[in-house]
Parts: structure tokens; C-alpha cells; sequence
């Protein structure tokens, strides 16, 4: 999926002069992911950096606050908008208030839905976010050589986020020829989006419905080898259920995720979870700054795809930054080492 080449890069310019006087909204859908709270902080800091003002407000989930503050910012004369949409169809009206003021607006890791009032999108390669995931149930239940079969279930993210339907597409691709040869067997047989998505990303959700999972198709002692998660908030709760029924990490399933949450890390260190997608939002922020400064100078603003992510009005420029994974082997590495967690927090 990722362009090879990066079409547009940005000048180096007097930032001091460009940003003056300038104010960028950034809307965040909540604090209760640990996640956002970064975002929105490594946005702050590098845009404050630049020279210009923020104004960074979170919506605790409710897509009523999101517009609200929306419109207030857009009152309130920002000059360009950052949104991460708790509901990525749900902005149409309000952006059109945006777009007729000349508001350029990017969305920031959801694509926005069904509008032309999107400028631009930042995110990461939600397909190979999902592939990555799906490659590392393949090879750890090494099942080019095992004959299996191997028993696996399937969770991924809320139905109103566009990125969860990239995510389960991409490992879905990666592990279907594995379930259409009975290597892999989902026990419930709950294999469509529709059954497996979790509302809001709920850890509470994917807990509940694990239990149900266990209670139904595993408390006979049928083996349990596999769990698809697609973010770490859902392997949490997922986790839970699994060490609330007896579950330890002598018998634990291979378990992915997503986002490296520090709870999440701490199972992965404990032996429970395996994996957690590492998004580094300090790189994504970085670059929606660089988009942002050639936006304000007039250059060319960066972007490598070009083809793949139409929200319903047209295919939005996008700049994908690129994913890796977390484990017990290289978690040091990539988290601690870079800055990105102190060894103290994993603790």
C-alpha cells in the first residue's frame, strides 16, 4: 500500500514568520485511551514549537461535544483545523462551515467521512497494521509447517471507525487462506465484521464478550491458540477474561494489539499479550506539523498516497507513516531506548 516516493516535501522556511498570529484547532475524541492523550500532546508541543497557537480540546467520545467544539474553534477564527473524529461520517455539516471559511482541514489517523471538506489525511498504514498482526499469528503458530488445526478468535474495533475496517481487512487477507484450508478454525464461527467489531473501542465490551466466548466454546477444555485484537484497549479486556478463567502464560493465547499502551506492555513483559503494534505519534505528529507549515507557506504539502483512501467524495492525499511490532524480544529497543517509555513505567 505505501507510495515508495514522497511526492511533495517541505521548504525550509522562517517558521517564526509564517506561523505568527496563526492558531491551529486539534480535536482528539477522549482521554480515556492512552493514546490520544499522546497525540494531542506531541501535537501541542511541536506546533507551540513552530510559533503557533493551539487550541487542543478532547471530546470525551461524545460525537455531539466533538462538533460542538468544532464550531466553536471555527467561530473562534482558527486557521486550520486537526481532527482525529470519534465518528468519521458524522463532521459533514459542521466542516462545511470550515470549508466556506477556507479552513483547511486534516484528518488525523480516521479518515472524515463522506465531505470534500477534508483537506488532507495523516495516518499510519491501517492495512498493514492489520497484516503485520495477522503475519505474527502465522508465524507464531508457524503454520507453514503445522498441520494445526489451530483454534483462534476474532475481535477488532468500533463500526464507526473507518481505520478498524483497514485493520481486520488486513489481517483477515493475511489469515483467511489459513481458515479456508482448516488450519485455523474459529470455534464460534464469528468471522464478518459486523459480529466481531467493538463498540468505542471498549475495554469493557471486549472483556464481556470473551467471557461469553469461554463460557460457550472453551470451558470444556477445547484449546484456545489464537486471539485477534486489533488495538490494545480490546486486549486488555480481553486479557482480563482470559486470566479471570484460569488462563496463565504457560496456556496463554497468541493475543495481538495495537498502540503499545503501558498496561498493555506490562502483559506483554508478564508473558500474557504477544504483540502491540507500535505507532510512533511522535513521527505522525512531526509530520502533520510539516503538512501544516507547507500549508501556511504555500509549498507543496507532503503526501505518498494518493490512490487508496476515499472518504465518498474522492480519494484524500494522504501521508502514511509506517507501522512496526512490539514484543518480549525488541520491545527495549523501540520504546525505551528511542525515549518513547521510560524503563520505569514498563515496570
Amino acid at each position: 500500500m505505501l507510495v515508495s516516493s514522497l511526492l511533495g516535501a517541505c521548504k525550509s522556511k522562517d517558521t517564526a514568520t509564517d506561523s505568527k498570529g496563526k492558531t491551529v484547532g486539534v480535536c482528539m475524541p477522549t482521554k480515556d485511551l492512552q493514546r490520544w492523550n499522546q497525540d494531542g500532546a506531541n501535537m501541542k508541543k511541536e506546533l507551540e514549537a513552530a510559533g503557533y497557537k493551539v487550541d487542543l480540546q478532547y471530546a470525551n467520545n461524545e460525537i455531539a461535544t466533538q462538533v460542538n467544539q468544532i464550531e466553536n474553534m471555527i467561530t473562534g477564527g482558527v486557521d486550520i483545523l486537526v481532527i482525529a473524529s470519534i465518528d468519521g461520517a458524522s463532521l459533514g455539516t459542521v466542516l462545511t462551515d470550515a470549508k466556506k471559511k477556507g479552513i483547511p482541514v486534516i484528518a488525523y489517523d480516521r479518515l472524515i467521512m463522506e465531505t470534500d471538506a477534508v483537506s488532507y489525511y495523516a495516518t499510519f498504514d491501517n492495512y498493514m497494521v492489520g497484516t503485520i498482526q495477522g503475519e505474527y499469528i502465522i508465524e507464531a503458530l508457524d503454520l507453514e509447517n503445522q498441520q494445526g488445526p489451530f483454534n483462534i478468535e476474532l475481535f477488532t474495533g468500533s463500526p464507526d471507525d473507518n481505520n478498524a475496517r483497514f485493520f481486520f481487512a488486513g489481517a483477515m487477507d493475511a489469515l483467511n487462506p489459513y481458515i479456508e484450508s482448516g488450519k485455523l478454525n474459529v470455534v464460534s464461527g464469528q468471522k464478518e465484521f459486523e459480529e466481531v467489531a467493538t463498540l468505542n473501542w471498549s475495554t469493557e465490551a471486549a472483556q464481556s464478550r470473551m467471557e461469553n466466548l469461554i463460557t460457550a466454546y472453551y470451558a470444556d477444555g477445547t484449546p484456545l491458540d489464537a486471539v485477534l485484537s486489533s488495538n490494545d484497549s480490546c486486549a486488555i479486556g480481553i486479557t482480563n477474561a482470559l486470566v479471570n478463567a484460569g488462563f496463565s502464560k504457560d496456556n496463554f493465547p497468541i493475543l495481538t494489539g495495537q498502540d503499545c499502551d503501558i498496561t498493555a506492555m506490562k502483559n506483554i513483559i508478564a508473558g500474557l499479550q504477544s504483540m502491540s503494534i507500535f505507532k510512533d505519534t511522535r513521527k505522525l505528529a512531526s509530520k502533520v506539523v510539516e503538512m501544516i507549515e507547507a500549508i501556511v507557506s504555500g509549498d507543496e504539502v507532503p503526501v505518498n498516497d494518493t490512490k487508496t483512501y476515499d472518504n465518498g467524495t474522492g480519494i484524500i492525499p494522504t501521508y502514511l507513516c509506517e507501522p512496526v511490532f512490539a514484543d518480549i524480544n525488541n520491545y527495549k529497543e523501540l520504546l525505551i531506548d528511542s525515549g518513547y517509555y521510560t524503563d520505569d513505567q514498563l515496570k
